[in-house]
């Protein structure tokens, strides 16, 4: 079958609630990714971040190949022999105590919503239904009722009221504004380190600390949602360790199933993770055996191949040799790492540039209308990484 007949039996059979860039993906690996005719791309998207540690890396593929034939579900009624080998593992990557294991990204932040809301009635002493949390203006923190109550896209919350209550939103990168927000019943803010849907929003220095200060002050937990920026995207291996603003709770998925299944979990300390008692929470495929084996090797390659510090090195390169790039619809490049963002002018439909970057070689999705995120592999390695620019030179010289 040729791409445009896989895309017709998508546009048939499948619900429309996503608006892909017209190019059909069959093989990949490494940075690399193929469509059905054989032409090769280069991968500036990475599934939002979740393939981190490049397509099909070896050892990813080994660990799957591995548990499948041994055991790959035994649900939480049981213990299996990977789950806690894994959360150990976790747990020393993030320097937090404890993990609770889910699947998808989205579920790690409903996890940390319901910690938050029970530490405010067991630990703070908020009246149960009476408890707050503090959201950001242009955040994303997934697809359900509970994320997109928080949300301020009209597309992600059109007609799916009523809403889940005990929001307070209000605008990112401005400390007085949650100051302001806080109440006797505040029990958490939860924020992206860096706002990635919204464009790659970089907070200004201080901005992260200057929270974890304020959550300190008014005994409120700090949620940070790591979901996209994690796992050594932005040249850390957490984007708050710019600013050295430990969160009381992370919440992790993406890159944590290394490219090939979704793993998602959130850490904290035993503080915040002793509220859970069984039968509270769960999930039937949270830390199953298969996404053991796979959180385990997604994180060794992360380590072993010190991802963080190519993503530091390489992604200022990216921002240097783009922002010379002369374009006079470009307005900035920004970003931390290996996520950044190309910001054009208002009004302009970058939608077009992603097609002549698609035609070019490059594969790259903009959002919001006139930014386009570009977020490689963090397995890439220079040499890769200036071909790259040079398509995009090739393509933005021409706007």
């Amino acid at each position: 079958m040729k791409t445009q007949e896989y895309i017709d039996l998508d546009e048939k059979y499948g619900a429309h609630n996503y608006h892909p860039l017209p190019v059909v993906l069959s093989k990949a690996k490494g940075v690399k990714v193929i469509d059905p005719e054989g032409k090769e791309y280069f991968d500036f998207l990475s599934a939002y971040s979740a393939v981190n540690q490049g397509h099909l890396h070896p050892k990813i593929v080994k660990a799957v190949r591995d548990q499948l034939d041994r055991v790959t579900l035994t649900s939480r009624a049981f213990h299996n022999d990977k789950m806690g080998i894994f959360l150990k593992k976790l747990c020393e990557f993030t320097g937090y105590e404890m993990a609770l294991p889910m699947n998808t990204g989205a579920e790690a932040v409903e996890t940390a919503i319901k910690a938050a809301r029970r530490w405010g009635v067991e630990v703070k002493g908020v009246q149960n239904g009476k408890q707050e949390i503090i959201c950001m203006e242009d955040n994303f923190h997934g697809r359900t009722l509970a994320a997109i109550s928080m949300s301020s896209d009209p597309d992600s919350t059109i007609n799916y009221g009523p809403y889940a209550p005990g929001f307070i939103r209000v605008p990112y990168q401005d400390i007085k504004a949650i100051e302001k927000a806080v109440t006797p019943n505040t029990v958490a803010v939860i924020l992206e380190p860096i706002q990635g849907e919204a464009g790659v929003v970089v907070p200004p220095e201080g901005y992260l600390k200057a929270v974890r200060a304020l959550c300190d002050k008014n005994r409120m937990l700090f949620i940070a949602d790591e979901v996209q920026t994690g796992f050594c995207r932005t040249g850390k291996r957490f984007a708050w360790e710019h600013e050295n603003a430990r969160p009381d709770i992370m919440c992790l998925g993406k890159a944590l199933g290394g490219g090939v299944m979704p793993i998602s979990a959130i850490v904290a300390d035993h503080e915040v993770m002793k509220v859970f008692t069984p039968g509270t929470h769960g999930s039937t495929f949270g830390g199953n055996p298969l996404a053991g084996a796979v959180g385990i090797a997604s994180l060794e390659v992360l380590e072993e191949g010190r991802l963080d510090e190519n993503a530091e090195r390489l992604g200022k390169i990216f921002r240097d040799e783009v922002a010379k790039i002369p374009c006079k619809k470009m307005v900035l490049v920004r970003g931390k790492g290996l996520l950044n963002a190309i910001v054009f002018e208002k009004g302009f439909e970058a939608w077009n540039v992603c097609l002549s970057l698609r035609d070019a070689g490059l594969l790259a999705k903009q959002t919001h209308g006139n930014i386009i995120r570009f977020a490689p592999p963090l397995v890439i390695n220079e040499k890769e990484l200036r071909e790259a620019i040079a398509i995009i030179r090739t393509v933005l010289e021409k706007i």
